[in-house]
């Protein structure tokens, strides 16, 4: 593994410190959080394109500039750095797993349709998988909602919740067991426009976050027929697919995260070199420089596992179990950063008068999605069991 960047991957990486410096961070509202809609994220993503940035993990051919993960890497983590950074380079989640997901298992036809103006950042998408008690969450084999072949069509039922981005979102994945399969084992991914017959936003769910467009309603599906060409991949598959979105887009969550962590980092370093206490600065007192040294040792472990698994992945390895393990890591690596950053800051930690206090907000569900750190521990285990 070489860990000295190529002349592209350090261009694009500077390119997209000074979009986010100079274009992005002044378009953060100062005293409050910033809230974006779906107006606010057309603007950004204009400034994305005049850029040339929209898009980096999406292939050429959709429109994207189709980089390799470890140069993803560099791109995410600088995009992170504020939070219109991953909406303005439309890489966010859940629409870049799902350009990833759409580029690798749908047909020609689907992505003309769904993938090149999701790319462009015409439409925004959600991936419906999550279901209220006792449906599928960290397990999703309880998954409830159903999909039963009628003809030429399927026809789905079924309730979703915290599903991002789905209000006003253009279309959705939607994983559904298969009605006459009562081992969960069996599922299949359909797409459908969210116009579709019997798609319904029942009601939004008030949550923490804020820089989520579209937020992360309860979506119900009541006989909704979808073509059976508008099925993604094979029926059946539903599973196997998931891991090919998951596995990757675990990661680049990582990559925004630690974006965002290094920034409340430099905030907390700044304020600490110049807030006097007790006849010095805040930095020469061991209690404040020591939570800073073990940032700068987080972030450095956070970066080093995601270029780890980065690599794997383009060497082509699934790198599932290395994904899980760097999930957990940074998850909670930078929980700490962020937590110890508030600490540093004092009372002005728990203001909105820096960016510290929404991304305190915001990272903490990040050791709940995509699979909570007891999930990933859990399977780690059990690999290590049948060794």
């Amino acid at each position: 593994m070489d860990f000295q960047l190529t002349e592209q991957q350090t261009e694009l990486r500077d390119r997209t410190v000074a979009f986010v410096r100079d274009e992005l961070i002044p378009l953060e509202h100062t005293g409050e959080p910033t809230r974006v809609d779906d107006e606010f994220r057309r603007e950004l993503v204009a400034l994305g394109h005049a850029a040339g940035l929209v898009a980096p993990h999406a292939p050429i051919e959709w429109g994207g500039l189709g980089l390799d993960h470890v140069s993803m890497s560099e791109v995410f983590i600088a995009a992170g750095y504020s939070l219109l950074g991953p909406l303005a380079m439309n890489c966010f989640a859940p629409d870049e797993g799902n350009m990833n997901l759409l580029s690798k298992v749908a047909t020609r036809e689907q992505n003309e349709r769904w993938l090149r103006p999701l790319v462009a950042g015409e439409i925004r998408s959600c991936f419906a998988m999550t279901e209220p008690a006792p449906g599928a969450g960290s397990d999703p084999r309880a998954m409830q909602t159903t999909v039963a072949r009628d003809g030429d069509e399927f026809v789905v039922n079924g309730t979703k919740w915290l599903i991002t981005g789905a209000d006003g979102a253009g279309f959705a994945i939607i994983m559904a067991r298969e009605a006459d399969d009562d081992s969960g084992r069996r599922a299949t991914m359909l797409l459908a426009d969210m116009d579709t017959p019997g798609i319904t936003i029942e009601r939004e769910i008030a949550t923490l976050d804020r820089s989520f467009p579209g937020g992360h309603p309860v979506v119900r599906f009541d006989d909704v027929r979808i073509p059976a060409t508008d099925v993604l991949g094979e029926p059946g598959r539903g599973f196997e697919y998931a891991q090919v979105r998951l596995a990757p887009a675990r990661l680049t969550h990582c990559m925004r995260w630690l974006g965002a962590a290094i920034r409340a980092h430099d905030i907390a370093t700044a304020h600490a070199r110049e807030r006097q206490a007790f006849g010095k600065t805040l930095v020469d007192h061991e209690g404040v420089g020591f939570m800073l040294a073990d940032n700068e040792i987080d972030i450095q472990q956070c970066r080093l596992a995601i270029w780890h698994t980065a690599w794997l992945l383009d060497q082509g390895e699934a790198a599932g179990r290395e994904s899980s393990m760097t999930k957990v890591l940074c998850s909670e690596a930078t929980d700490r950063i962020v937590d110890r950053c508030q600490q540093v800051l004092g009372g002005l930690g728990f203001t909105h008068e820096t960016a510290v206090g929404q991304i305190a907000t915001e990272i903490r569900a990040f050791r709940i999605y995509d699979g909570p750190s007891e999930v990933h521990r859990w399977s780690i285990a059990r690999q290590l069991g049948r060794r």
